[in-house]
């Protein structure tokens, strides 16, 4: 996670639920326990805050995102104390619940891979990777099965699945 301001460039792909045990095994695999609040946002920003729970800390972050490409955003992000985080909770936006996620961070050929594993879905998860250019490609090892490529699908970001959850075929 990027501190201050910053572009993310990354790929969201959904991908069938993966093989939690075989992630687990994965060298230098981190587990996160993420729960992210969509605040209430201005014309083309997303305003979240973040309580992140790995290896019994408790961490709390807020990120202020402008979308510039489907595969771009601009990214400003800090760490905040417990108290700025229940003082932001107050400006939730409405109709957006807490999404709560598991995320696994796996380095792999030179990135990060982030499988994020929600609690409503049991057939599909979604893969991220954060990239330096918007170009270049990734490596994604032969256990991860992708269905498709969502980085410009507006359904699956978070902010869309905190609103509501989507359960097409697949």
């Amino acid at each position: 996670m990027a501190a201050g301001k910053h572009y993310e460039i990354e790929r969201k792909y959904l991908i069938r639920y993966p093989d939690i045990q075989k992630l687990l095994a994965q060298k230098g695999v981190e587990q996160w326990e993420i729960t992210q609040i969509y605040l209430t946002s201005g014309e083309g920003e997303t305003r979240r805050i973040r309580q992140i729970v790995s290896g019994g800390e408790i961490r709390y972050y807020k990120t202020f995102k402008r979308h510039l490409t489907s595969v771009k955003n601009e990214e400003d992000e800090g760490e905040i104390d417990q108290l700025e985080y229940i003082r932001l909770c107050r400006e939730q936006a409405p109709g957006c619940k807490p999404l709560g996620k598991t995320r696994y961070r796996i380095p792999y050929a030179g990135h990060v891979l982030e499988f994020d594993i929600y609690p409503f879905w049991t057939d599909r998860a979604i893969l991220e990777i954060e990239l330096e250019s918007e170009n270049e490609g990734a490596a994604i090892p032969e256990y991860v099965q992708i269905i498709r490529d969502v980085s410009d699908d507006l359904a699956y970001k978070n902010r869309s699945l905190a609103e509501n959850v989507i359960y097409e075929e697949i």
